[in-house]
């Protein structure tokens, strides 16, 4: 999919939030909790991942993505959403679509809202469709969230997934603007190869495997094929990375911010350097967070910005690749706006609660 800057407008990243649940669980306590064949010395060496973040079991996707939106919206006094996005793989149900109830519960009315399933790909996939809609003038100020709940879909049992995914939420709040200031969506690629849709993937749940007591424990949970994903991974984020620089006419040293999809320091390291940006120039939370998905990006812009590591107006990177297979880049001058976290209070769903007065969130200044 070619999205090339064909006019000045763009656009601007002016909301940023975040939320990750409190409990944080160490490499350690996830190889008892599984009783895994590893240790926490391989997984930090093979992934850069210390710890991850749980939701507790009465919290939802929808839950997280309803704090990181509010958060977003706390960043931008005055700007009301006109249309709610959410990217994610683990929605509050499998019908309806998460981003509605979202929307209600924020108290923005009768808004256009749904979600977009692309895998760790779905945020990219999200900006770059908000971005589209503010041009053909559908919205003005789209509320774009990535959200997980990877904890509800991993077998504890599985070595290849359960020290590497965590959960939470983060979102951006957009409008129209230049793209020469700070925030500006300037250039993006996206891409997808099904031929590779096992490599990543739930195989039961769905139409043609529906979920039932029969279903085997393959079939029940999250899976991945670590090594054959691993080598599409490199390839296609820098392809797509390349080819977003090249939409934007920037060279890729002159890229001040390298944020890609936290999936594994490996993966990220290789990209980088095969694109040949500095190290003091990439930035990333896997080694706290782990790998959150089409939360991954958001959340670790998010905590970068909060840190004011870089300064706005930078040229910036972002990059991911996901089950599908899918992959994706954007580039953007970093945004001058300062994030707001949560860390959710329980607040499960309830089928019968067609009144959800909004939850009252504690807020920080910190993402992590």
């Amino acid at each position: 999919m070619n999205v090339s800057p064909d006019s000045a407008s763009t656009a601007v990243v002016c909301g940023i939030g975040s939320c990750l649940p409190p409990l944080s669980l160490t490499n350690e306590e996830i190889v008892v909790r599984g009783e895994l064949a590893t240790t926490d010395a391989w997984i930090r060496s093979r992934t850069g991942i210390e710890r991850r973040r749980h939701a507790a079991p009465g919290v939802s996707t929808g839950d997280l993505a309803l704090a990181a939106g509010e958060a977003a919206l706390r960043s931008a006094p005055g700007i009301r959403p006109d249309l709610v996005l959410i990217a994610t793989t683990t929605p509050d149900r499998p019908c309806p679509a998460t981003a509605p109830d979202v929307a209600h519960r924020l108290g923005l009315g009768p808004v256009p809202a749904f979600d977009l399933a692309a895998v760790c790909s779905g945020f990219l996939y999200a900006l770059t469709t908000a971005n589209a809609l503010i041009a053909h003038g559908t919205c003005r100020y789209p509320l774009v969230i990535g959200a997980e709940k990877y904890s509800a879909i991993v077998d504890p049992r599985d070595r290849d997934t359960a020290p590497i995914f965590g959960d939470g939420a983060g979102a951006f709040l957009l409008r129209a603007g230049d793209r020469e200031e700070p925030g500006a969506l300037v250039a993006a690629d996206l891409g997808a190869d099904g031929s590779g849709s096992d490599l990543i993937a739930v195989a039961g749940g769905g139409s043609r495997l529906p979920e039932t007591a029969q279903l085997e424990r393959e079939e029940r949970y999250f899976r991945m094929r670590g090594r054959q994903v691993y080598a599409q991974a490199v390839t296609h984020m820098t392809r797509s990375a390349q080819t977003a620089l090249d939409r934007a006419g920037w060279a890729a040293p002159s890229v001040e911010a390298f944020i890609g999809h936290q999936a594994n320091q490996r993966i990220l390291d290789s990209v980088a350097e095969r694109l040949g940006v500095a190290a003091h120039h990439r930035f990333g939370n896997i080694a706290d967070v782990g790998n959150t998905a089409a939360a991954s990006i958001p959340l670790a812009l998010a905590d970068t910005a909060a840190r004011r590591l870089v300064r706005p107006g930078a040229r910036a990177l972002l990059t991911t690749f996901g089950g599908g297979l899918t992959w994706g880049a954007i580039a953007l001058t970093w945004p001058s706006v300062r994030p707001l976290s949560t860390d959710p209070t329980p607040h499960p769903l309830s089928l019968s609660d067609t009144d959800r007065s909004h939850p009252s969130w504690k807020l920080s200044a910190s993402t992590s």
